[in-house]
């Protein structure tokens, strides 16, 4: 059995499911529209303004995960590589990373109001601590004989960053860079709450205040399907970077 139809069997059977306890009445269409009407609602998003929405998601998404994960490698390189760096920023982001997503609405309402910067902004946000934190957690992981070989070979400051604390760290790097992509679409829902008329939030906004489930669970859909293609796209990026590896993938499969 190919891989690609294991991975679609769990979503097939669970749209069965659906569809059949939704058609027998189990439970009301007005709460879980069936996934076949679901699917009829995408179509007819996809003939009208769906297509604006995603654009307008995509734009943002793209904007704020850049900025967020541009500064976080800055930072996590510095404070990776300077314990008085640690020292003065380390805690400042332990905190700022523990404020909820939703709370920093109200402060970049007063301070950037109601346009496109401070929906950036907050996905920046979103996106800047796990690429932070991982990146960090990756160079100081690595192993310090790595290091101390790379000085007994005459490497400069230069070359040691190149040669071996970059390639080390590298998988660190791609966890948290993938773990900020997440959040960033994450915190896309947020940030298009903040005053959006685009956007896939909107559209889940929408669907909430005029009662329509097929609606809100399109845009979910969407937004799950937008996430996956972004996901894929940086692990086959992590992939090619890191062709070098001989790590384990797991058991076979028996039988």
């Amino acid at each position: 059995m190919s891989s690609r139809f294991k991975a679609l069997a769990l979503p097939v059977a669970i749209l069965l499911i659906l569809e059949g306890v939704v058609r027998a009445g189990w439970l009301p269409a007005y709460q879980m529209p069936a996934p076949s009407d679901v699917l009829l609602t995408l179509r007819d998003l996809a003939e009208g303004a769906l297509w604006k929405h995603i654009g307008a998601s995509l734009a943002r998404v793209l904007a704020g995960f850049v900025i967020g994960a541009s500064l976080a490698l800055v930072f996590a390189a510095w404070v990776g590589l300077s314990r008085e760096a640690e020292a003065y920023l380390a805690p400042t982001f332990a905190g700022l990373r523990s404020i909820p997503s939703l709370a920093w609405v109200p402060l970049l309402l007063l301070w950037l109001g109601i346009d496109e910067t401070s929906k950036v902004v907050l996905i920046a946000i979103g996106a800047f601590f796990p690429v932070y934190h991982n990146g960090v957690a990756a160079i100081r992981d690595i192993d310090r004989k790595l290091v101390e070989v790379g000085r007994i070979y005459g490497f400069n400051r230069w070359q040691l960053v190149r040669r071996i604390l970059l390639p080390a760290a590298l998988p660190g790097l791609f966890t948290g860079l993938r773990s900020g992509l997440s959040l960033a679409w994450m915190f896309l829902v947020a940030a298009e709450l903040i005053a959006a008329t685009r956007g896939l939030g909107y559209l889940l906004s929408d669907g909430r205040e005029t009662s329509r489930p097929d609606i809100v669970l399109a845009a979910i859909i969407v937004l799950a399907l937008l996430g996956k293609l972004s996901d894929g796209l940086l692990a086959a990026l992590e992939k090619r970077c890191l062709g070098w590896r001989d790590t384990f993938t797991g058991q076979p499969a028996e039988g």
